[in-house]
């Protein structure tokens, strides 16, 4: 028998990423679960619960099983493997049978309830905020079902977990198994010289001549936007674009068409059983926006605003290829049209926007607005070689959280970007565990000894995640159910995030930023200004895209019906007639590819990002006057919105901080975008 110690069951500051092993998982998880269950029977059973003897130990149970699932979960993302697939999949049913099993204890229920009756006056309002969201958790986890409905919501809970998983496999399976080898030379104008090195290398790796393509997002964006060759371009664009589908050069192998309709139905049989009209309606309710209509009003409001400037920059952009423009050539053609306006390409400013650079900048503006500090170190134990950590102190030098950094792409590793919670914030019966993110980005890697080269949109992507970190980090609440981004209406969560972007424009901040890789010499101030006026351009074009994605998302999760099933194509065509200006292909199928609806948080919820970028632009306009980086200003910020967690409805937060309630003006003037007369 093996006698060596789990490490998912250790209580150490941080995961033993070095010793998790796949056959460690089910074990843990196994025995995590039927302590908490057991002592979930005690608590139960208790006959005069109180906030000290029910909350605070479900609380505690609660961060005490995050702990040991967030690294399994984190791991099946960047470090995705067929045995650790298979133990993640093994333990999702078992995790999801508990939490619907705790979320419609009716016991418990009755003890939230009692102690709100019996103890609210007594309590403070964080202590408050943490029995109504509890309480709010169990209306809509069914607490008060029947038990055959308790039983079938508990069932579609279990497999849809399963079918996101699945759904968010086959995306990466797709993603891993393509690939394209360039034997002329000629192919390959107009791409970076890092991309091409890497190219070479997969190449000689692979024992052939030439050089082999991925389809990881850094070759993918920098195909579709600089290689000179059409052909490679359209062949990039229906690559990535028919990913998981029946369409495309790996049809039907990761086929999502089935999995997409089981995910719709399913979510609106739950929806259902808990008497809302859609899963659209149930997403909404513990939103800021609360109602479909209120979304899709916002989002027709932001199309229309946006509208006359996208069909003029479509316009613009034809007349300057000289011929109408296919779906692959749009990226292209904007980035030659941004060059000749601007005389600055996001490929130029790689040599300027060295990964080190850019991070120092990013700590100092962190540190300016917020007074913390931030160092490196070298005692963590991390699940790559890549991986950096880093610790968030106070002014002082006081411990306050931590982080790391998985910065580049590579095989295993999902697209995209993202922060999650590695360890929450706790603080109860004298204790306190400081919190710690991921933050996991898919930059090109280091390549010849120099550092990794990032695009400006790389840069904004950096803070963006950031942002979100600072959330998870500086709060102050010590309840593991409100702390950080946990409790966050999500329409708001983006909030941090977007306003961080608004420093990575900063013309103060870029300049610190901006120094050659090689010479060390600062970024030209001609191409400093030039790189912030394009933060405008084609903002019409980019806010239809957005808006076509969120309508597209509320829709098909509002407007589902099971003898019609998802209508899936059907409702994305009526969508783009409606609000965009570009011509998409038939055979496009991102909604195969679709993550955050039908794999990550945002189902219903893709709206957010607009939304939330209404309140970023608007908390940034706070600033406006006194300086961006203004302490009292920033002070209020933290207070208010960063330091909150889940602890207070997310508009009170809001309106305490900027003193009214959000205006969408602010957005529309940040991207050069006139709202339109009212007839």
């Amino acid at each position: 028998m093996n006698s060596t110690p789990n490490p998912l069951l250790a209580l150490a500051k941080l995961p033993d990423f070095a010793q998790i092993r796949p056959e460690h998982i089910e074990p843990a998880i196994h025995e995590l679960l039927s302590r908490c269950r057991a002592r979930l029977a005690e608590i139960s059973a208790l006959e005069q619960p109180t906030f000290a003897s029910v909350v605070v130990p479900l609380e505690e149970l609660r961060h005490r099983l995050a702990r040991a699932w967030s690294p399994v979960s984190h791991l099946n993302g960047v470090m995705n493997t067929e045995a650790l697939r298979v133990a993640y999949n093994a333990c999702l049913p078992l995790l999801t049978e508990y939490y619907t099993d705790l979320s419609q204890s009716e016991p418990l229920y009755h003890a939230y309830q009692y102690i709100r009756e019996h103890e609210g006056a007594k309590l403070d309002e964080v202590q408050r905020a943490v029995l109504e969201r509890a309480l709010r958790d169990f209306r809509l986890a069914g607490v008060g079902l029947d038990p055959p409905r308790k039983a079938r919501f508990k069932a579609i809970m279990s497999e849809l977990a399963q079918l996101q998983a699945k759904f968010e496999e086959q995306v990466l399976d797709a993603t891993n198994d393509w690939s394209h080898t360039v034997t002329d030379a000629a192919q390959l104008a107009g791409l970076n010289a890092a991309i091409v090195e890497q190219a070479a290398r997969r190449a000689q790796q692979q024992g052939i001549s030439g050089w082999v393509l991925g389809l990881d997002q850094p070759t993918y964006v920098a195909v579709v936007t600089d290689a000179a060759s059409p052909v490679l371009r359209r062949l990039y664009y229906e690559a990535w674009g028919t990913r998981a589908s029946e369409c495309g050069p790996s049809a039907g192998r990761f086929d999502n068409t089935p999995v997409i309709e089981s995910i719709l139905r399913l979510r609106h049989e739950a929806a259902r059983l808990l008497d809302f009209p859609s899963y659209a309606e149930y997403a909404l309710a513990d939103r800021m926006a609360h109602t479909v209509g209120e979304v899709t009003s916002f989002l027709r409001q932001l199309a229309m605003a946006a509208r006359a400037s996208a069909t003029a920059e479509l316009a613009e952009l034809e007349a300057f290829a000289g011929r109408p423009l296919d779906a692959w050539d749009i990226g292209y053609y904007s980035e030659r049209l941004q060059e000749s306006r601007f005389q600055v390409s996001q490929e130029e400013l790689r040599e300027y926007l060295p990964l080190p650079r850019v991070l120092a900048s990013l700590f100092e503006v962190a540190e300016r607005l917020y007074g913390v500090r931030l160092a490196e170190r070298n005692d963590a134990p991390v699940w790559h070689p890549d991986v950096r950590y880093f610790e968030v102190q106070s002014a002082a030098g006081a411990p306050l959280a931590s982080f790391y950094l998985d910065a580049y792409a590579r095989a295993g590793k999902r697209s995209g970007a993202w922060m999650d919670d590695c360890v929450g914030r706790m603080q109860m019966r004298g204790e306190l565990t400081l919190p710690v993110a991921y933050l996991v980005c898919n930059s090109l890697p280091p390549q010849n000894g120099r550092p990794a080269l990032l695009t400006h949109d790389d840069v904004v992507t950096v803070f963006h995640e950031f942002g979100h970190g600072l959330h998870h980090m500086l709060t102050r609440i010590g309840y593991p159910s409100i702390a950080g981004i946990n409790g966050v209406a999500w329409d708001a969560v983006e909030l941090p995030s977007q306003f961080m972007e608004n420093y990575a424009w900063l013309h103060e901040v870029l300049a610190r930023t901006g120094a050659h890789a090689a010479s060390g010499e600062a970024i030209p101030e001609a191409k400093l200004r030039q790189l912030i006026a394009t933060r405008s351009f084609q903002a019409g074009l980019h806010t239809l895209r957005q808006v076509e994605f969120a309508l597209f998302d509320m829709r098909i999760h509002a407007e589902y019906d099971p003898a019609r099933g998802s209508r899936l194509y059907e409702l994305l065509a009526e969508v783009r007639a409606e609000v965009a200006v570009t011509r998409i292909p038939e055979w496009n199928r991102y909604p195969h590819g679709f993550s955050h609806i039908f794999a990550g948080g945002y189902a219903a919820g893709y709206y957010s990002y607009k939304w939330a970028e209404v309140l970023a632009a608007d908390a940034f306009g706070a600033f406006r006057g006194h300086g961006a980086f203004d302490r009292a200003t920033a002070a209020r910020f933290l207070d208010s919105i960063l330091a909150r967690g889940g602890s207070r409805d997310a508009l009170e937060s809001f309106v305490e901080f900027r003193g009214r309630k959000p205006e969408i003006e602010a957005l529309l003037e940040l991207h050069g975008i006139a709202r339109p007369k009212a007839a």
